[in-house]
């Protein structure tokens, strides 16, 4: 697996960054808290998410901002892929609002679905990453730390021998479950056998038979009641029949006299109604009377000819009426016209006063503003006075404040330039003393480390006892170079001191140019101000004399208005007096249209009483044809009322009566007998289905008895082969671990002496439960936390390069191991101890390790890369860039400064 590409956005220190990886040794250089190592962080979070994060999702996204992007592109087993992570910080919880993985043969999205393609494309997950191939700042020292069991679960879980422990913990938990259902099907083939032997006691099929003859015997009594129960059945429906034949004659007879006092009765009301009907003609012909009579009173006052024995017909009435309605129509046109006018006319007078009224408005609006404009031009003029003033005394203020520069070390203008050369020569300071004191606190350990050493009677470079050793001078050399390093960071102190103080001054003189700056802006403003000012007056006074001018034109125009409105009103009078006359002409026309519709009223209520009469006299007479109808009916019914009386024979019916009872009672007792024989077969057909039904279940639970106790035996088969899967895992378990001990302790030593080239230590041992011993030379075992800081972390070091190299070369390819990374890894190294790093990344290297990105400060790594990238903070928005260099530039750059 390798990085090809990096890119950032809003993620911790960076506001934008873009970073191109390639094989080999990738050295990421800076100062301190420069950023380095959050490019490492930001290629882990892309790949496992939260999982790869020791702190809060939010804490990735850059102070100030709402989200932040981590793109990363690498191959992997020859192929390409990107994943794309953006995290939202906008709400009360960060959350992930886009995670899209592109492989070659699928797209994948979602934050859970991502973090797992990956653990199964690498075969590790965030925590196997960091033990193996992501060694952190300040964990060089995890493994050696560690206990030997904490030891042996990380390289389980690296060398996925925790795999087999759990399908060894699986297989048992499988033997333990067979053996559960093993003993459950054993007991329930002992309570099958119970139940078998309890239903064999019972001989169900003796019972069976008995039960059957027993039911036959039954069902041959049930046919012989049924076959005499019939015959009593007809007996009583033949008696029956008879006596509802006579039933049914007294019910005719009862109805016929029913009939007969109906007919009766409907005979006389009817006469009733005949009479009711000739005293109703009556009084229709007396209302006839009386209508002509007033017809006849009311004819002398129409221009309609006739009287009341000869009527005008209803033709002349309407014509008659239809020129009075015509007359009428006319008028009400007449009217609304002359009504319309007398509007016209009122509004039109109405509104020519309201506009005279408006014109007087207007022309004294026109004379206030006349003599607003003038109050203003007084006070502008006032006020121009001052504004004069004004740019006087912003003009004496440019001159003192120029005077300032008299004495300055720059010209006026140039203030700006000057505080930003001082700031930039500050900030070069203020960088060279935090490396100086870098450089003097690792110094001062390495001092101390070697005083630890030589009060134990030590050799601080070789470990070796004092007496004789030809490295001890070297501590005096370590005193000298901490004395130089510490004159050096008390003068650069004295020039930061010295260029803090020349940036106030520059800032000064950039405020004073900043605030002539305003005063010539703020002068040209009033001065503008004036001009404008000047120039309104002018039209103000322009503007006061064409009001006033307007306003005697407005004048004069309400006068001739409100002497139009006078004829307007004199027209509309004479409207009105018309009005009054058509008035009256509508009056007469109403009372003689009122005559007229009385007229009509009449004669319509002359014609319906004579209709009426006529009715009335044709419904007696239907009455009458009616009542005739009904005594012809009448006859019928007394002649066969008669007949009915004559056929009743009171012997018959009693007779009838005995054979039902008889016939009735047998049912009865008949019906009773066969519900009891009927209640007595289904008993015994019950019997006999559960009977039937208990041999069916002995059948079944022998059946099922034969296939448990199969069960049962194939059980105990499988019992016995999860019992030899159990143990054939934790034997493969033992033999690989001891076979990857011994790898692992064959390529550490490997390594370690490759690195370490002393005649100090002879081997290095790491036993089956993952203790790790070193052997001076002398066989003397020491446990690695004796080591001096600066081996303790090679070692550790070592280490960590043999468990990535056994599992490069374990796996054989079949999963590409992911970029070695170092994350400060000389943190506990002295001079010396970085060499014999630089010496192990190259032998990684050889080892066919693809790509090694190193985060550090030191020269000597940053000399063996074979790419360079460099970290840079601007102080003033403490925000981080990335520069790819070129090996060439940055080695000529080191020699240039030893020089």
């Amino acid at each position: 697996m390798r990085f090809e590409r990096v890119r950032l956005s809003n993620f911790k220190c960076y506001d934008d960054a873009d970073l191109r990886l390639d094989r080999g040794v990738t050295v990421i250089h800076g100062l301190n808290g420069s950023g380095k190592s959050s490019l490492l962080e930001a290629c882990f979070f892309a790949l496992y998410g939260s999982k790869g994060l020791d702190n809060n999702l939010g804490d990735v996204v850059t102070i100030g901002a709402d989200d932040t992007e981590v793109e990363l592109w690498f191959a992997h087993g020859g192929k390409s892929y990107h994943v794309e992570r953006r995290v939202r910080a906008t709400g009360d919880q960060p959350t992930t609002a886009k995670c899209v993985l592109e492989a070659p043969d699928a797209t994948v999205e979602g934050a859970r679905d991502v973090r797992a393609y990956v653990q199964e494309l690498l075969r590790m997950d965030a925590e196997a990453f960091v033990n193996c191939a992501y060694v952190r700042q300040g964990e060089v020292n995890k493994l050696i730390n560690a206990s030997p069991s904490q030891r042996q679960d990380m390289l389980d879980s690296l060398l996925q021998l925790g795999k087999l422990e759990d399908y060894r913990e699986r297989a048992s938990d499988a033997r333990v479950g067979v053996g559960r259902v093993r003993d459950d099907k054993r007991g329930a083939l002992s309570q099958l056998d119970e139940q078998i032997e309890t239903k064999e006691d019972k001989e169900l099929h003796a019972r069976l038979n008995d039960l059957r003859t027993e039911h036959e015997e039954v069902s041959g009594e049930i046919d012989r009641f049924d076959e005499q129960r019939e015959k009593a059945v007809e007996t009583r429906d033949r008696a029956v029949e008879i006596l509802e034949s006579y039933e049914e004659k007294r019910e005719e007879l009862a109805a016929l006299e029913s009939d007969v006092e109906d007919l009766r009765e409907q005979i006389s009301e009817t006469e009733r109604d005949r009479e009711e009907l000739a005293d109703e003609i009556g009084e229709r012909r007396e209302t006839r009377t009386a209508r002509r009579e007033e017809l006849g009173s009311l004819l002398p006052e129409t221009d309609l000819d006739g009287d009341a024995e000869d009527p005008p017909n209803a033709e002349a009435v309407d014509q008659r009426l239809d020129a009075l309605g015509d007359r009428e129509d006319e008028l009400r046109e007449e009217l609304n016209d002359v009504t319309s006018a007398v509007t016209e006319y009122s509004t039109t007078a109405e509104n020519l006063r309201e506009t005279a009224d408006d014109l007087d408005a207007q022309a004294e609006d026109k004379r206030e503003q006349a003599d607003d404009l003038e109050s203003d031009v007084a006070e502008t003029r006032e006020a121009l006075a001052d504004r004069r003033e004004k740019i006087d005394e912003l003009g004496e203020r440019i001159e003192t404040l120029e005077a300032e520069f008299d004495d300055a070390p720059v010209e006026f203008g140039a203030a700006d330039s000057f505080r930003e050369e001082v700031a930039d020569e500050l900030s070069e300071v203020r960088e060279t003393v935090a490396g100086l004191e870098s450089d003097v606190e690792n110094q001062r350990e390495t001092i101390e480390e070697a005083e630890a050493l030589l009060d134990a009677g030590k050799c601080p470079e070789c470990g070796q006892d004092v007496d004789g050793s030809p490295h001890v001078e070297t501590i005096d050399d370590d005193r000298e170079r901490l004395a130089e390093l510490e004159a050096e960071l008390e003068s650069a102190h004295e020039r930061q001191s010295d260029l803090e103080d020349r940036l106030d001054s520059a800032e000064e003189l950039a405020e004073i140019e900043s605030e002539v700056q305003e005063c010539r802006t703020n002068r040209s403003n009033v001065e503008q101000l004036v001009e404008q000012r000047e120039a309104t007056v002018e039209e103000k006074v322009e503007q006061a004399e064409r009001l006033r001018e307007e306003a005697d034109e407005h004048e004069s125009e309400a006068a001739d208005k409100r002497e139009a409105a006078g004829e307007h009103e004199d027209e509309a009078d004479e409207s009105r007096e018309r009005v009054g006359e058509i008035n009256g002409e509508l009056a007469t026309i109403r009372e003689d249209r009122e005559r007229l519709e009385r007229v009509e009223d009449l004669l319509d209520a002359i014609a319906d009483a004579t209709d009426a009469i006529e009715r009335l006299r044709e419904r007696r007479d239907h009455l009458e044809e009616t009542n005739d109808e009904r005594r012809e009916r009448l006859v019928e019914k007394r002649e066969r009322r008669s007949n009915l009386q004559e056929e009743f024979d009171e012997g018959r019916i009693e007779q009838a009566r005995e054979q039902r009872e008889t016939a009735s009672d047998y049912v009865e007792k008949a019906d009773a007998k066969l519900e009891s024989l009927r209640e007595r077969r289904d008993e015994l057909q019950s019997a006999i289905g559960g009977v039937e039904n208990e041999i069916e279940e002995l059948e079944t639970l022998r059946e099922r008895r034969e296939a448990l106790a199969e069960r049962v035996e194939w059980l105990d088969s499988l019992y016995e082969e999860t019992e030899q899967l159990q143990r054939m895992y934790g034997d493969l378990r033992a033999e690989l671990r001891q076979r990857n001990v011994e790898s692992l302790q064959a390529m550490l030593n490997e390594i370690f002496d490759l690195v370490y080239q002393n005649d100090s230590y002879a081997r290095i041992e790491l036993s089956g439960d993952y203790e790790l011993t070193v052997y001076q030379k002398d066989g003397e075992p020491l446990d690695p936390e004796q080591l001096s800081g600066g081996e303790r972390a090679l070692f550790n070091l070592s280490l960590r390069c043999a468990i990535y190299r056994l599992l490069a070369e374990g796996i054989e390819g079949a999963a590409p191991m992911p970029p070695l990374i170092l994350d400060e890894p000389t943190v506990f190294l002295d001079s010396g101890h970085v060499s014999q790093l630089v010496e192990l990344v190259e032998a990684m290297r050889e080892y066919g390790v693809e790509q090694i990105l190193v985060v550090s400060h030191d020269e000597e790594l940053v000399g063996a890369a074979d790419d360079l990238v460099r970290v840079e903070k601007d102080s003033t928005t403490n925000r981080s860039t990335v520069v790819r260099e070129e090996p060439e530039d940055r080695l000529l750059e080191v020699v240039g400064a030893d020089d």
